[in-house]
């Protein structure tokens, strides 16, 4: 018997990454030699003593059962540890820190405690697409700010009408930024604080990606900023510092009262991490960070390595110290999906079309540094093959 589906999920748009696979499969089912690198997923694995303590948790049966809906009480103390060491930010494990099954939940939720229907939430726009279909299921109302290259990649916030900021209850903001890689300075989260202290607006930042560098030091986070933690929560993931994509494990920390908010949806929708998991994050978190250092040295050599074939083919790349993205700008006369219909059917070369991250995205694609150097070579070798 036929069932409908509600307004809210048909408002929905077809998830990017799930119609980049199925678009991916259908041309690899023709036998072209696909390369990918659409998807951001980490292709080495786990590091082997964080995969170790895992097996040995696992094996405990007090993990077994029903973990904290907040995090263990240790968990939390080792992310509050870790964001003094890293900087120099001080929080109460047991009321300014929540684990999450990954960040991405956590994101998707956090408008539920406090977006009403009707509600205005400013989403920055080329952005992660999670930021939109949260406040869509909490019946808000995205309002969208611009990510233009002229501005670095960052939202102007000076060109937001009084009468948006008088309505919305959150704004998000991603640095290091995906899809760009932009980064973000102390001067501009110090304007955001200041403004959302102005308008009382939730300060919502995804930082999922600060540790994703070849740079001696951290991104900066919102959370160092003075009084930042009266307005603001920060989200963040072991998933691409420690290649754990599919171990689920993240946390939000920041304003007692956010964090309590998500915590009660939380409490309503699951039942926590398994205990066993944030072991191993601890372990992570605790132990050598030596191959976080060695990832970020690995994704700046194959950055080289494929920037030198787009270069050669006369595109335009953004350049940037962060992330494991390279943005660039397709060629002129060209749309985002038109030119990544060409990469992958006339070279095999899967690329996310910009315009998939919100409409300031158009004019761009996003490539993914998921491969191994050999195969990024290859990519590089069929991209330059391509005159533009």
């Amino acid at each position: 018997m036929p069932f409908e589906f509600s307004e809210r999920l048909k408002a929905l748009p077809p998830y990017l990454f799930k119609e980049l696979d199925r678009i991916r499969d259908e041309v690899k089912s023709r036998g072209v030699d696909v390369i990918d690198l659409g998807v951001g997923d980490p292709d080495r694995p786990t590091p082997s003593h964080v995969i170790e303590a895992l097996a040995k948790a696992a094996e405990d049966p007090s993990n077994h059962q029903y973990p904290v809906y907040s995090g263990m009480n240790t968990f939390r103390n080792v992310v509050a540890d870790w964001y003094f060491r890293r900087h120099a930010v001080e929080l109460k494990p047991e009321t300014e820190v929540c684990s999450l099954i990954g960040s991405k939940e956590g994101l998707a939720q956090f408008p539920l405690a406090f977006v009403n229907p009707g509600d205005l939430v400013l989403v920055p726009e080329p952005s992660y697409p999670v930021y939109r279909s949260g406040t869509l299921f909490a019946g808000g109302q995205s309002v969208f700010m611009p990510l233009l290259e002229k501005n670095g990649f960052l939202p102007d916030l000076k060109a937001i009408d009084e009468k948006t900021l008088d309505k919305a209850k959150i704004i998000w903001v991603n640095y290091p930024n995906n899809p760009t890689g932009a980064a973000a300075s102390v001067e501009f989260y110090t304007e955001l604080v200041a403004l959302a202290k102005k308008w009382n607006l939730i300060v919502a930042s995804d930082a999922a990606y600060s540790e994703c560098t070849w740079l001696n030091r951290p991104h900066v986070s919102i959370l160092e900023i003075p009084g930042a933690k009266d307005v603001a929560v920060e989200f963040h993931s072991l998933s691409k510092t420690y290649n754990m994509t599919g171990w689920r494990l993240g946390w939000a920390v920041g304003n007692e009262t956010l964090i309590q908010g998500l915590g009660r949806v939380k409490s309503n929708v699951d039942s926590g991490v398994f205990q066993a998991v944030q072991l191993a994050g601890i372990t992570a978190l605790n132990g050598p960070q030596e191959p976080v250092v060695a990832m970020g040295q690995l994704y700046q050599k194959r950055r080289q390595v494929l920037t030198a074939g787009l270069k050669a083919a006369g595109l335009s790349v953004f350049e940037t110290n962060y992330t494991f993205y390279v943005w660039v700008r397709v060629p002129e006369g060209m749309k985002s999906a038109d030119f990544a219909s060409k990469l992958l059917n006339e070279v095999g070369v899967v690329a996310t079309p910009g315009n998939g991250f919100g409409p300031s995205g158009e004019g761009y694609v996003r490539f993914a540094l998921v491969q191994e150097e050999p195969r990024l070579k290859e990519a590089a070798d069929r991209l330059s093959s391509l005159k533009f």
